[in-house]
């Protein structure tokens, strides 16, 4: 679905942000895509989508550029920003007029979005909160049915049953025929949700690894301080230390904590990634 080449993009000359920088991301997966504030994130996503052009190397969707902007492709496309604005329009006259830019919308998917979110339609969308906009713009995403979908920071200026009602419906919704991309460094509220990690660190992709490779790759424990087994990376916590260890063959597999992985990514990268390494060897 994309295709990221040897990309290399500055906002400052002599400055890059990204260098040579490569990714593929296919259809049927959802991407966590983590970093730090300031990492790239949502440049690498305005480079997916054609709002930037890289300095050298190339971005593709589908094979064509993204740089293009092709209409076939916008309309297979769509991206939730971070910062947004919407008309003084209700929620039914936003979805007809925007309707025919996405061939395949599913009007009875938006109502059924919006009640989950209990958004009310028949409301200005200016005077929502920006909670409630924020869940607005989601629905409509996701009634797209775009084939591929960026989302940057989606739950940010969401309350906490906000959030669990995002993931219900992430979860409710098919995506075995897109390509969905979250961007965020909430990293808990997107745990049971994506099938892929991939971590963004000045400007470079430093890990992406799907959830099952994780899953028989690494474990994820509570340890005692005297504890003298091998330890990829912990932190100290009341009693203990919460760690990532050396997943041993044929151990039950533990249920992964991303914050404590994506930690553990930034901080001791080499170690946790040479585990995936040996696979290979």
């Amino acid at each position: 679905m994309v295709s990221i080449h040897n990309l290399s993009f500055a906002f400052k000359k002599n400055q890059l942000l990204f260098d040579n920088l490569n990714l593929e991301l296919q259809t049927g997966f959802i991407y966590g895509l983590f970093g730090l504030n300031g990492a790239g994130k949502t440049t690498l996503l305005n480079h997916i989508s054609g709002m930037l052009f890289p300095k050298t190397g190339s971005c593709k969707i589908s094979g064509k550029s993204s740089r293009k902007r092709y209409p076939e492709t916008l309309s297979d496309l769509f991206v939730l920003p971070e910062q947004f604005d919407l008309p003084s329009v209700t929620a039914e006259s936003y979805v007809n007029i925007h309707t025919p830019f996405y061939p395949g919308f599913n009007v009875d998917y938006m109502h059924q979005a919006l009640r989950e979110f209990l958004v009310e339609p028949d409301k200005n969308l200016n005077e929502l909160s920006y909670g409630q906009r924020k869940k607005f713009l989601i629905a409509f995403s996701l009634a797209t049915n775009a084939s591929l979908l960026l989302m940057d920071e989606p739950t940010n200026g969401l309350d906490i049953p906000s959030k669990s009602q995002f993931r219900k419906i992430m979860a409710a919704t098919d995506h075995s025929e897109r390509c969905v991309v979250i961007s965020t460094h909430q990293v808990r509220d997107l745990e049971t949700m994506i099938d892929h990690l991939t971590v963004l660190n000045d400007g470079n992709i430093i890990f992406h690894e799907g959830i099952e490779s994780i899953a028989e790759k690494l474990s994820f424990e509570k340890i005692a301080d005297d504890d003298n087994r091998f330890v990829l990376y912990s932190e100290e916590i009341f009693g203990g230390k919460s760690a990532i260890l050396p997943k041993k063959p044929g151990s039950k597999e533990t249920q992964i904590d991303l914050e404590l992985l994506f930690n553990g990514i930034i901080h001791k990268g080499d170690v946790i990634h040479q585990q995936f390494r040996e696979e290979v060897v």
